[in-house]
Parts: structure tokens; C-alpha cells; sequence
């Protein structure tokens, strides 16, 4: 698939450092973005890019971003519903091909999202705030693979996560959460340190991420009032480090 979208068509989809930079979150390499004075005084800072990266060491890749201030501190507003719901995400478009965690080969886009949403619970398999209750977990940060693609239901040149046709039974994760779209919750939990958001995430083939490309997106996505395909659609961008999700990060440089 091309990988050049537009913003436009997005308008779709450990412990490490803050100042003292350890292994794979330093703020050098990757794709720098310049910070957006103007985010301050709207709360927009915690989703102003100023940095994104991937790094690999052995079989372990590191999806680092770092924003203008306090990332992870905004979350979305509670609407009591599914329908509706908003979600909040920090978000890496690749290029791997989706077979790579499991689904269908060359499904769409294959993004690893970093995800808050007090609304619904989509990781069954993991009791994320460890009270041990994995159905309430709602709200807090965790990460996922999502597939993307141009949907125009979700608006004129948007993008949504890929919703499975009923009837049908495409290749899925082992950790797919049961939702009727492409997305896994493989459990994989980030890490917030001042300004940066990391995961890492282990991969059997790690050689296909370190020919793989990359970007960065803070966005926000929408579950459809009617609950309905499409489920779920991206309705804003908040900011792309590269400015026009070209995909210009090389993984290791």
C-alpha cells in the first residue's frame, strides 16, 4: 500500500528518560518536530510532537514519542456510553505488513496505538489497573495494533479501523479482544515519563521492523453513535510529526 495519505486523510486514524536519556528514548534520530506554541493555553501540549522513534535491541522494538509537556495527562471526558465514546490516542503508522502481529496479510495500515478511553474496555485478556477485575479498566493507558484504512463513512477522506464483515472469520491475533474490527491488545504496556511515551514490543521476525518505516500521530477517534460499522473512525488530528504522514522514519537512525 502507499503510504503517502494526506493529513487530511488521517484525519482519520519499562522506564526510561525524560531528561537523562537511556537506551531507546533519547531525543536524537528518529523524525524531529517542532513544538506548536500555540497548543499551551488549549491543553493541546500533551499531544504536540516534538520527537518520534523506533529502535530495536535484540527482539525487542521501542516505539518512543515525546510531546511539548506532560504527556498522557489529558485523557477524554466520559460520555456514560459506548456510543459515542471518544477515544485518545498516541499513535505509529508503519509500513510492516499486518501479517506481522497476526492478521490478514496487507489488511491496510498497520499502526501501533497507545490508547485511552474511559468508555469501553477492549482488553479482556489483561487487568490493566491490577485490581483484579480485567472488565473496568477503562480509561487508563494501554496499547494496541490497529489496521486503518480510507473510509469515507467516517467523513471525506478520513480514515477508521477496519471492521470485520459479519459472517466472516479473517486471520486475527491470539490476542484479539473480540471486537468486530482489526485491532489486538497484545498487552504490551507503555511507559510516561515527563515529556515521552514508550512501549516496547517483542516480535518473532525482527528484522522485518528494522526495514520498516515510520511516523508519528496524536489523534482522537470516535465510536459510531449507532454502534455500527464503521465502529470506529478517526474524527481529529491532533498532530503528525512528520506533517504529512509520509512515513519518513527509518527504524535504528
Amino acid at each position: 500500500m502507499k503510504n503517502n495519505y494526506s493529513l487530511l486523510a488521517l484525519a482519520v486514524t519499562a522506564s526510561f528518560v525524560s531528561s537523562v536519556c537511556l537506551a531507546g528514548g533519547s531525543h536524537d534520530g528518529g523524525i524531529q518536530a517542532p513544538k506548536n506554541d500555540s497548543n499551551g493555553s488549549s491543553g493541546l501540549s500533551a499531544f504536540d510532537i516534538t520527537h518520534a522513534k523506533v529502535t530495536t535491541e535484540n527482539k525487542i522494538a521501542t516505539f518512543h514519542m515525546a510531546v511539548a509537556t506532560d504527556a498522557g495527562t489529558i485523557k477524554p471526558t466520559s460520555m456514560g456510553q459506548l456510543a459515542g465514546s471518544d477515544v485518545y490516542s498516541y499513535v505509529w503508522p508503519t509500513s510492516l505488513d499486518s501479517a506481522s502481529v497476526g492478521f490478514e496479510a496487507n489488511a491496510g495500515i498497520l499502526a501501533l496505538a497507545v490508547t485511552s478511553h474511559p468508555d469501553f474496555d477492549d482488553t479482556p485478556l489483561y487487568d490493566e489497573n491490577q485490581d483484579g477485575d480485567t472488565t473496568n479498566d477503562g480509561g487508563l493507558w494501554h496499547s494496541h495494533w490497529v489496521v486503518l484504512q480510507p473510509n469515507e463513512t467516517c467523513g471525506p477522506g478520513a480514515l477508521g479501523v477496519v471492521d470485520i464483515p459479519a459472517d466472516t472469520q479473517p486471520k486475527l491475533p491470539k490476542t484479539w479482544p473480540g471486537l468486530p474490527i482489526l485491532i489486538d491488545s497484545p498487552g504490551w504496556s507503555p511507559t510516561f515519563n515527563s515529556e515521552t511515551v514508550e512501549v516496547q514490543v517483542a516480535f518473532d521476525n525482527i528484522v522485518s521492523v528494522e526495514a520498516a518505516s515510520y511516523d508519528g500521530v496524536t489523534a482522537a477517534l470516535r465510536v459510531n453513535e449507532s454502534v455500527h460499522a464503521p465502529l470506529l473512525c478517526v474524527v481529529d488530528v491532533m498532530d503528525v510529526a512528520s506533517g504529512d504522514l509520509s512515513l519518513p522514519g527509518k527504524v535504528n537512525q
